[in-house]
């Protein structure tokens, strides 16, 4: 099996392909100030340029991992999601409450893709 990293970092790749398979990390907005929307619009961007790098895009992700440090989050949160993914090609998803690693995150998003 080859694996094939992107942007590895110190801790973690941005995202690995294995097997026609790509897997991301939890990634997060970079404006931290912004509200769940902006910072969910800004997470959806990123998912598509790492998707864009590793080949796929949106269209064909198959599993989705959201955490929000507060359900009530949900609601905006899905606002942005659903902008994004315009009710098509929609994958298996959990959105779950738990603490993230700064109290300014208000989400944080993982996918499952094919190529």
């Amino acid at each position: 099996m080859t694996l094939k990293r992107h942007e590895p970092a110190k801790i973690l790749s941005k995202a690995v392909e294995a097997n026609g398979f790509v897997f991301t990390a939890g990634l997060t907005a970079e404006d931290r100030n912004l509200d769940v929307v902006g910072q969910t619009k800004q997470v959806l961007a990123e998912i598509d340029r790492v998707l864009k790098l590793a080949g796929t895009d949106k269209t064909k992700v198959m599993q989705a991992t959201i955490w929000v440090p507060d359900i009530r989050l949900r609601d905006g949160m899905n606002e942005a999601w659903n902008a994004w993914t315009g009710g098509q090609n929609l994958p298996a998803r959990a959105c779950i409450e738990a603490k993230l690693a700064d109290p300014k995150l208000l989400v944080e998003i993982s996918v499952v893709a094919t190529k």
